[in-house]
């Protein structure tokens, strides 16, 4: 066990090495500063690692993840990388990313007792019944999962174009775009589900703040 925690060390520094080897200045030139364009809003499974699976580098995406890609309105540590990455790091993409065979989305389909998270699950459960009559007519479970899957992304989406931060960089002219992705852990593959989201026209009435006054 001890030395399965150890390898980590001896991966990090062999990681160290090979990349000052590729290039002498980007650890210099890492410490200065961060400025992504990206903001990843995934899940915590260990086999969704933003950088890796996008070939991007260190500093290139700020991450968020919690299980099953939720966007909760009470969860304060989403909002809070939300706003600093719209409003301090001025990310111009946030991305919602889930992945076909989600062990969170699959708990949500069932009724077993889990534990704790089943309170965060609810919140998958109440997805299923906005879309419960799309869902029950796919008669194949598998079809079914992945569907739901794509479901709760979208619905994730809608859910960071209600909150006030998305609603307030809009207002203030702030290019800023929000989309759903899913990821294949078959392929390896992302898949874009062409649900971006640029301005407040698609927020349905109920959702839109008067920011008139914050404005001002």
């Amino acid at each position: 066990m001890i030395r399965s925690y150890k390898k980590l060390f001896d991966n990090n520094e062999k990681w160290v090495s090979d990349t000052n080897k590729n290039n002498p200045d980007f650890f210099n030139s890492l410490a200065q500063g961060q400025s992504p364009e990206f903001l990843w809003i995934g899940c915590s499974d260990s086999r969704v690692p933003a950088n890796e699976l996008t070939g991007t580098a260190p500093g290139d995406i700020f991450v968020t993840r919690n299980i099953a890609n939720m966007v909760v309105h009470t969860d304060m540590s989403m909002l809070s990388v939300l706003d600093y990455s719209i409003n301090v790091l001025g990310v111009k993409h946030v991305m919602v990313v889930g992945h076909y065979g989600c062990g969170g989305v699959k708990a949500a389909m069932g009724t077993k007792q889990v534990g704790l998270i089943d309170n965060w699950l609810r919140n998958i459960k109440d997805v299923y019944r906005l879309h419960e009559t799309e869902l029950n007519a796919i008669e194949n479970e598998s079809d079914r999962f992945n569907r739901l899957v794509e479901l709760n992304i979208k619905e994730q989406v809608f859910n960071l174009t209600k909150t006030s931060i998305v609603q307030n960089a809009w207002a203030n002219g702030q290019s800023l775009l929000v989309h759903g992705l899913v990821y294949d852990v078959h392929t390896g593959l992302l898949k874009d589900l062409n649900i971006s989201i640029g301005d407040i026209s698609k927020v349905e009435s109920v959702y839109k703040f008067d920011l008139q006054h914050s404005l001002q």
